[in-house]
């Protein structure tokens, strides 16, 4: 499987895949205690982010500290062992951050079971937060969500030479 070039990244925007909100923000408090990530008074705060940073800021910091922390223990090997076809997948995660700053209820869509697997085990290392999110002065629950993209170029032709090693190779 030398011949799979493999990149992942996340999407430099981060997409919230929380439900669509239809009723105004005190609505959505006092009937649940769930806020939209896009609508939230006060975001979660990930460690390693100041806050005492406006919103937008910490929404940034959040989304790129995500990044980092799946890019360094999403395990890149199983990406070849699945034998996924050349071209760009997507996995699409979603989680809740409590109202201690833990992550919970995490899901996952993949193109395979096995990236499904390793997706949600990445997202459940994610060490707690250091503030949850707020909304009216009192922590919430805030559904979160982004997407791990990568690619897998196709195999590129072997030369003649090492065409002439694997028929040789094969005789053997």
């Amino acid at each position: 499987m030398k011949y799979l070039y493999l990149s992942l990244c996340l999407l430099s925007s981060i997409v919230s895949f929380s439900q669509e909100n239809t009723t105004t923000t005190n609505e959505v408090t006092k009937d649940s205690e769930e806020v939209s990530f896009s609508v939230i008074e006060k975001v979660p705060v990930y460690s390693g982010c100041d806050e005492n940073m406006g919103n937008q800021a910490l929404k940034q910091c959040m989304a790129s500290q995500m990044q980092a922390f799946v890019n360094r223990n999403f395990n890149l090997e199983l990406l070849k062992s699945v034998g996924l076809t050349a071209g760009k997948h997507r996995i699409k995660i979603q989680f809740k951050v409590d109202k201690e700053g833990n992550i919970i209820d995490v899901r996952a869509k993949a193109p395979h079971p096995e990236l499904k697997k390793e997706a949600i085990r990445v997202v459940s290392l994610i060490p707690k937060l250091d503030r949850p999110g707020f909304q009216d002065g009192k922590p919430v629950i805030v559904p979160y969500g982004f997407p791990i993209a990568f690619t897998i170029d196709p195999p590129k032709a072997l030369s003649k030479k090492e065409q002439r090693r694997l028929k040789k190779k094969n005789r053997s």
